[in-house]
């Protein structure tokens, strides 16, 4: 288990790394999936998976199903490859010793560990039924920005009676984040999501959301 000790979250469900046999490709061969991983982004959850020719040095990053990059025969057999990962940079590193291989992911310069514990404290999310149909709603707080299904929305921010309101819709259903002193300096602002200014749901843990 990897725990953000400081929030006491269990990460671990989005740090996989594992091999198993693979069909995305006839470029390489069954046991060349050497690790894939979960990142949390504000648009959406993506799935990454790294294939690497230990033997020949072909490398393939597929993001999504979509495969980023490809490369042939390489001499060198560990290093690193660049891609973006929803807007962002990534780097996965190649390390070995003798002929045991490491994979490493890394999201704007920082381990995928530490970055998904930024992420953690710089978002909150909520997944509300709204028309009968879950959505997937996410607040990134040092920029106030709405994603609503993996879509930045626009929103109209207004001072209410009881803090600040950042509205916006989700299938024409009026909603908004009140934003509120939690009256605890280590905690700092709370976060509601108002649906049809009734239901109030509070911020939910998106990694026991997908386990």
């Amino acid at each position: 288990m990897v725990t953000d000790v400081e929030n006491g979250i269990d990460i671990s469900h989005f740090i996989v790394m594992h091999r198993q046999e693979s069909e995305l490709s006839d470029f390489f061969e069954e046991d060349d999936l050497a690790a894939e991983w979960d990142v949390v982004l504000a648009d959406k959850v993506h799935h990454v998976k790294f294939l690497h020719g230990t033997v020949t040095g072909k490398r393939e990053i597929i993001v999504d199903g979509e495969m980023v990059l490809k490369k042939g025969w390489m001499f060198s057999l560990v290093g690193s490859e660049n891609f973006k990962i929803g807007g962002k940079k990534a780097a996965i590193s190649i390390t070995s010793q003798g002929w045991n291989f490491e994979y490493t992911l890394q999201i704007e310069g920082k381990n995928l560990k530490r970055f998904l514990q930024g992420q953690l404290k710089t978002t909150r999310t909520w997944f509300p039924v709204i028309q009968g149909k879950e959505h997937r709603i996410v607040l990134e707080t040092c920029k106030m920005d709405v994603w609503v299904d993996g879509k930045l929305t626009q929103t109209i921010g207004e001072f209410g009676e009881n803090g600040t309101e950042t509205h916006f819709t989700v299938d024409e259903i009026p909603v908004y984040v009140l934003c509120v002193s939690s009256g605890d300096r280590r905690k700092g602002l709370a976060y509601t999501l108002v649906v049809d200014g009734e239901e109030e749901l509070q911020p939910q843990d998106e990694i026991k959301h997908y386990q």
